[in-house]
């Protein structure tokens, strides 16, 4: 039974519905029987018109809520936009929140990211670590906006008494994954790198940085799962950690992408390229306490990943 039971027939908006998190939430809504699901493209809806995101809540007036939008990437490209990453993100959790609390949205869930966690922070790395030492340099621009979304919703449950939510999964990948050469984070990178290397028959593959940095990869329908679970279980400040707690060094994880695309050539590595933080592991135990664990094996979540990458590049 759930703590704090979600109305099926109210108007829930997933705000970034057509983006890899989102749309898995509207499929784990559809799967649990939710029968009002809105999502507006960035063309139907700018949310960083605040105007507009106003406007859009009068009109459709939603109960509950899932801020999956943002402006993400990679290391490249958070490195080299570090303006953009801070900017946009800020103006769409800013309306997006002021919008819900003015219109007296009851739920609501803010989609983080690891990366607000500092560089060095003691692994596994527990929610009370936040705010704690200085972030990965490559993207603290897109961290620091988060750790602001995490802050609005503390404040709006302070103020209000709003039972408002953040989550904070790890690494994530799935079906509508960016598998983009310059926006793609490092799974889908590797997916892409190595089915192109087979494809071309291409004797070598070099992969970024030296390959021992640690990771932790979460499946996004695992995640969708996650954060419904949260908003009928969970009422506290505290932002909640969403993984696997289980962690592999990014060689490991291209060999395994290597074998399940079926590559037979051989992998090297440029140093000289930045690869962040040496290792990030998330500790779940909260999560877990409340009754989530992941469910999808990583090999088996890989090859769902690289036939979604083949059945949109074929």
């Amino acid at each position: 039974m759930s703590k704090f039971p979600l109305d099926k027939s109210a108007t829930f908006y997933v705000a970034g519905h057509r983006g890899m998190v989102g749309s898995a939430i509207v499929r784990q809504l559809q799967k649990l029987g939710f029968k009002d699901i809105v999502g507006k493209t960035s063309s139907e809806l700018d949310l960083k018109d605040r105007s507009a995101v106003f406007d859009f809540f009068s009109e459709t007036n939603p109960h509950n809520v899932v801020l999956a939008a943002a402006k993400v990437g990679g290391i490249l490209a958070n490195d080299t936009y570090p303006a953009e990453f801070l900017s946009e993100n800020l103006q769409i959790q800013v309306n997006v929140m002021d919008a819900a609390r003015e219109h007296g949205v009851e739920r609501l869930l803010f989609m983080g990211s690891s990366c607000i966690y500092p560089k060095f922070a003691p692994q596994p790395i527990k929610e009370e670590s936040l705010l704690t030492g200085h972030l990965e340099g490559t993207n603290d621009a897109y961290a620091i906006a988060k750790i602001a979304g995490i802050q609005q919703v503390q404040a709006v449950r302070k103020q209000y008494g709003r039972q408002w939510i953040s989550a904070m999964p790890t690494n994530l990948y799935g079906p509508g994954d960016n598998y983009s050469e310059f926006g793609s984070h490092v799974l889908p990178a590797l997916i892409r790198r190595y089915e192109q290397a087979k494809s071309d028959g291409t004797a070598e593959v070099v992969n970024w940085g030296s390959g021992s940095p640690m990771r932790e990869f979460l499946f996004v329908d695992d995640l969708a799962s996650a954060c419904i679970f949260l908003m009928e279980n969970y009422d506290g400040k505290s932002q909640v950690n969403l993984g696997t707690g289980e962690d592999l060094t990014i060689k490991e994880l291209a060999e395994i992408v290597a074998e399940e695309i079926g590559y037979q050539g051989r992998t090297t590595w440029d140093a000289s390229k930045p690869e962040g933080t040496p290792r990030k592991l998330l500790d779940v135990s909260l999560v877990n306490s409340l009754g989530w664990r992941a469910e999808t094996d990583l090999r088996d979540g890989i090859r769902v990943a690289i036939a979604d990458y083949r059945s949109r590049n074929s």
